[in-house]
């Protein structure tokens, strides 16, 4: 699942990971993307922190205290260096900055999901 605000994003990461071989779902805020974590199973979350309703950390932190949940990779256009600690303890198991590249993307994805 994809969690993120911007709708010209959605539909770059969205096409990119169909064409790798992933099925792929997206909410628009961190209510959806909380509601339907907890609903559904997912493997992985892309998750964006500036959201509306409920910002990405907080929703990643009630995700990881849920049943089994899937791993979840922040997306911020913050400082992900000054970001880490709260990635961390929100649950996320790894951070990327935007912009990205879709090949550190597609990198993080296959990392994440081969733990």
């Amino acid at each position: 699942m994809i969690a993120e605000d911007d709708p010209d994003l959605i539909d770059l990461v969205c096409d990119f990971l169909r064409s790798e071989g992933y099925d792929v779902f997206s909410v628009t805020n961190g209510k959806d993307a909380v509601g339907k974590a907890l609903s559904e199973k997912f493997d992985l979350i892309l998750l964006d922190v500036m959201m509306p309703y409920v910002d990405g950390y907080h929703v990643a932190y009630e995700i990881n205290n849920s049943d089994n949940p899937p791993r979840i990779i922040i997306m911020t256009s913050r400082d992900v260096q000054l970001e880490k600690g709260i990635g961390e303890l929100s649950g996320a198991c790894d951070m990327i900055q935007k912009p990205f590249e879709l090949k550190e993307l597609s990198d993080k994805v296959k990392k994440a999901l081969s733990v």
